[in-house]
């Protein structure tokens, strides 16, 4: 697979939302981002920042219940998706493909280790909590050629 991480560390709410204003900028349409990490390891977080750097108005909500948030109109647009609550049989039901690789969109699957087999290209972006404030942020990319991740 080849993995090559990047590691940044963020030590504060603040931090981890300018980490995402900054990865914002690496973005492509149709970029596929994969987030995981235990519950309370800043995946939100970073993504508020991610929609302030593409320029979108919207507040960032966790879609844990509605599963798919989508966040509009700015450089572009934005699918958050949350496959915490669902076994994988259940993840296509909702009907996963359509949200992959969209047009001028990036798709964010929060718990996408449930699916990254089935994606054939994605950023990996693992969250781990060291303690209350500093988490450590793995940055990698699976699938893309000629693409370096460099945050």
């Amino acid at each position: 697979m080849g993995l090559e991480k990047n590691t940044v560390y963020t030590r504060s709410f603040e931090e981890t939302i300018s980490l995402g204003k900054k990865f914002s900028a690496t973005l492509t349409k149709k970029d596929v981002v994969v987030l995981e990490g235990a519950l309370g390891g800043g995946k939100t977080t970073f993504i508020k920042g991610v929609v302030k750097g593409l320029d979108i108005k919207a507040k960032v909500l966790s879609p844990s219940f509605t599963l798919v948030r989508q966040y509009g109109t700015g450089r572009l647009s934005f699918y958050h998706i949350d496959l915490y609550r669902l076994k994988e049989n259940e993840i296509f039901n909702i009907g996963i493909e359509d949200f992959l690789y969209a047009k001028d969109t990036i798709t964010v699957i929060e718990w996408g280790e449930k699916i990254e087999d089935f994606i054939p290209a994605y950023i990996k972006i693992e969250f781990s909590l060291l303690d209350q404030n500093v988490r450590k942020i793995d940055f990698s990319l699976k699938g893309y050629k000629g693409r370096e991740m460099k945050i």
